[in-house]
């Protein structure tokens, strides 16, 4: 799979993390990520995770320059994931205003119509962040909030951040053994 993972600013750094290690680790890989880190990303991860770690294989961008591969049409990618995804980041996505590389390259998957998945982790939401969740949405975007589920009793923080990753893995169409299936027998995960 040849993916795009943005990273903005917005709190959740271990949610990106924990995805970037997955797909590291794939058997179903080798996959081609190209890392898009918003001006904010990394201040932020140093405060919620200590350094952001990124795999060594996956070409790491920022987003102030147009000079990468994932914005422009004639790319062809099969998805772009924005873990976590800020309000500001998706409001701006919701208009099509395309200040950055990451604006742009999701306007360009919109108008292309290859998978966006946007994972905003954010509460409450006021009435204009839930009207561009909408207009994304209308637009063809996932948008998965980095909501965790509770049924299968998770008991680090790391298995509260895996309910979320799974539904983003299941979006991507990728396999995984992260969590249990909700009334899935034990023993015959994914």
């Amino acid at each position: 799979m040849k993916l795009v993972v943005a990273i903005t600013g917005a709190s959740g750094s271990l949610y990106a993390q924990r995805l970037l290690q997955l797909l590291d680790e794939d058997p179903q890989g080798p996959h081609e990520v190209h890392v898009a880190l918003s001006t904010h990303a990394r201040e932020v991860a140093m405060t919620e995770v200590g350094k952001l770690a990124l795999p060594d294989r996956f070409q790491v961008h920022g987003d102030d320059s147009m000079r990468v591969p994932f914005v422009s049409g004639s790319a062809k990618f099969d998805a772009m994931v924005i873990i976590p995804c800020s309000m500001g980041t998706l409001g701006r996505i919701a208009h099509g205003y395309s200040d950055s590389a990451i604006a742009r390259a999701a306007d360009v998957f919109l108008k292309e119509k290859r998978r966006l998945i946007l994972v905003p982790r954010e509460t409450p939401w006021n009435l204009i962040q839930a009207r561009n969740v909408v207009t994304l949405l209308e637009a063809g975007a996932d948008v998965i909030p980095a909501i965790p589920s509770f049924y299968h009793r998770p008991e680090t923080v790391l298995d509260v951040v895996d309910t979320v990753i799974a539904r983003v893995l299941d979006h991507l169409g990728m396999k995984h053994t992260l969590i249990k299936r909700w009334m899935e027998p034990e023993e015959t995960k994914d």
